[in-house]
């Protein structure tokens, strides 16, 4: 009688800097979802992080201070982007107890419909990466509300066409409806040398993302703006440094009228303030009635579960 072939073993890396709790629930999260290693960079002197994560036996957190970028043999890179690159690959090299890893963010839960250890094995031995596509969560307006989520065609001209139906006043400048990527994240076979992870995608040599293959049983979740609070919070940040930052490129080309989304919120900011911000938060990114209505008509709304608190009681049971 033939034996059956183990699962294989899968886990995360990621850099982060946030507050305890977030990164507890980002943990947890993925250790009920069966984890075999977690791999925490904390980009920020944060002890009491490190201390709670070193406590699991299936964390490894990292503080990254300057004897840990010595240690590289380099400088702390100035780039936020460019630190998560040298992290993951970091990471790469301890993994030698995984078969799969997976390069997300804090604010990024991935969502299997099924076991993920079973959707990993049953990939084709050529396939050396899978994409998990993103949804992205909506700010409840009411504390009880349940949890809503958009996603996106990945056809772009249906993509495009959707998102003005769906966005009007800014919809030829929203790529899905998003303020996050589209791109999703991966998740990727350890042990291949010369393999490099970056944001968005590897490449093993010259080949980017070698024997790709999108993951379609699981979701990746991106809490993107979860509150008025936390977007304008974060608005200058992104808009200097990050998702909005003014390297990326726009939706459509600036030449048939797109703009980047730098430049969308500047001018809005600039012409109206945080009043204009508000109104543009207001109509894309919160789980209004009307909102999930048009949502559902175009196929794009999604009732993802998340029992965060559920989670850390599990595995932070102090916390």
């Amino acid at each position: 009688m033939a034996q059956s072939r183990a699962l294989p073993k899968w886990g995360i890396v990621s850099t982060i800097k946030a507050p305890v709790p977030a990164i507890l629930a980002f943990a947890a999260h993925h250790l009920d979802l069966g984890a075999h290693r977690i791999f925490v960079y904390l980009d920020d002197d944060n002890r009491a992080a490190y201390d709670r994560l070193k406590a699991h036996p299936k964390l490894r957190p990292v503080l990254t201070d300057d004897s840990y970028w010595a240690g590289l043999g380099m400088k702390r890179r100035a780039k936020h982007q460019s630190r998560q690159f040298e992290n993951a690959r970091h990471a790469y090299g301890r993994a030698g107890d995984l078969d799969w890893l997976a390069h997300i963010d804090v604010d990024e839960y991935l969502l299997p419909g099924t076991s993920l250890a079973a959707q990993l094995g049953a990939l084709p031995a050529d396939c050396l990466c899978a994409r998990i596509r993103p949804i992205e969560a909506l700010a409840p307006i009411a504390p009880d509300q349940p949890l809503h989520a958009k996603a996106c065609a990945l056809d772009r001209a249906m993509r495009n066409r959707q998102t003005e139906r769906l966005y009007p006043d800014y919809g030829a400048h929203l790529n899905g409806g998003f303020l996050s990527h589209v791109a999703g994240k991966l998740v990727y076979r350890t042990g291949v040398e010369g393999l490099k992870a970056n944001i968005h995608n590897i490449t093993v040599g010259e080949t980017q993302n070698p024997g790709q293959q999108d993951l379609t049983g699981t979701d990746l979740l991106h809490l993107h703006a979860k509150s008025w609070e936390a977007f304008i919070t974060a608005f200058h940040y992104r808009l200097d440094k990050g998702s909005y930052r003014a390297e990326l490129k726009p939706n459509r080309p600036v030449d048939k009228g797109g703009l980047t989304l730098h430049d969308m919120f500047k001018a809005i900011h600039d012409a109206d303030g945080e009043a204009g911000l508000r109104h543009f938060y207001d109509q894309v990114c919160t789980a209004t009635p009307a909102h999930l209505a048009a949502l559902d008509a175009e196929g794009l709304l999604r009732r993802p579960a998340l029992d965060l608190d559920g989670a850390v009681a599990r595995h932070f049971p102090q916390a």
